[in-house]
């Protein structure tokens, strides 16, 4: 049984394992979604989330704290800066992991890890854009026609 044996260990000693998860969690601040296991997700979605409860606070100890796991300082900024004040309002659940399926190579189950509202910002872009785009091509058809219709008469 395996009482009091909590964590993942993902077949690394201590060290590669922090080092793994931190990079993690620098990137999911980073990028705001990466692609990995799901077994690493699962590992790094609580990390996160005790990084974005550091960015709400903003106090020098909280900064300090942050800085001392996250390997770049730009996340760090990136932490308190944007993601703390947009994730002021919520109480916790900041992450989702959502499974995309089987990687190519080794057959190992992936998953999106991403911060919980980018996919709405993403999605409302691409709308955007194929609204355009099919905008332009109304235009263009229509400027067709009326260049076809001046030619017949």
């Amino acid at each position: 049984m395996r009482h009091k044996r909590a964590g993942f260990k993902l077949q690394r000693d201590t060290s590669a394992r922090r080092a793994l998860l931190r990079g993690l969690v620098t990137n999911v601040i980073e990028q705001e979604r990466i692609i990995t296991t799901v077994t690493k997700a699962k590992a790094a979605k609580p990390l996160v989330e005790k990084m974005i409860t550091l960015g709400k606070q903003d106090t020098l100890h909280s900064r300090r704290q942050a800085a001392s796991y996250l390997l770049t300082p730009s996340s760090v900024k990136k932490l308190f800066d944007k993601l703390g004040p947009k994730f002021a309002q919520r109480n916790g659940g900041y992450t989702r992991i959502v499974r995309v399926g089987f990687r190519k190579g080794d057959g190992a189950e992936t998953a999106i890890l991403e911060l919980v509202g980018t996919e709405l910002i993403k999605r409302a872009a691409d709308r955007a854009k194929r609204r355009e785009e099919r905008l332009k091509a109304m235009r263009e058809g229509r400027e067709m026609e009326e260049q076809q219709g001046g030619e017949e008469k």
